[in-house]
């Protein structure tokens, strides 16, 4: 019970500290989840974040489930998921019962604009801690990441299909890769 409990704290924190959408939880995955505890790896989270982007629902939820359920099965995907809601649903029920009185005064809105600066600061450092960890070759750069980036920016692909077209690549890029290495070793042996 009292890893359960441990997962569902740890989630709230990140539910609770999650302004912005789900770029903004990956510096709070970061410290918490990979270096306070340790309960996943840099790679599996950005593995469960990618899963959670191509599934209907909301990223940080389906994120939590993933690495609730890797640490302790079904049960442990839900608590990780309870958590992290916990907080949202608090927060926009009060806000939702007084907000609307105080909209109007520039200090409310002056705190809004803070608050979308210092979202984009996570965001951007989130980029930057994926960026070291998703870029390990060239191929990953020139095959992968580029053509990703141009659909992206030029089209109107949805992200969904961005995500499953970079997973078909990085599945060929490596079965291709393979398949090289597996003659070179057959040219240098034969």
């Amino acid at each position: 019970m009292r890893e359960y409990l441990k997962l569902f704290w740890a989630f709230i924190k990140v539910g609770g500290l999650t302004f912005g959408g789900g770029y903004a939880m990956l510096p709070i995955l970061q410290r918490d989840i990979i270096e306070k505890y340790g309960w996943a790896t840099e790679e599996e989270v950005m593995d469960y974040y990618a899963m959670a982007q191509c599934l209907p629902g909301i990223i940080m939820v389906n994120t939590s489930a993933f690495i609730g359920r890797k640490l302790k099965g079904i049960k442990g995907g839900i608590v990780a998921a309870v958590g992290s809601t916990v907080p949202s649903l608090v927060i926009i029920t009060l806000i939702a019962m007084f907000l609307s009185a105080f909209t109007h005064y520039s200090v409310v809105q002056d705190a809004f604009a803070g608050v979308r600066v210092c979202v984009v600061i996570l965001i951007v450092n989130a980029v930057v801690k994926l960026w070291k960890s998703a870029m390990v070759d060239w191929k990953c750069f020139f095959l992968i990441f580029l053509p990703i980036c141009a659909l992206s920016l030029f089209t109107d692909v949805s992200p969904v299909l961005l995500v499953v077209a970079a997973a078909v690549a990085g599945v060929a890029i490596s079965v291709i890769s393979s398949k090289c290495a597996g003659r070179g070793e057959e040219a240098r042996g034969g």
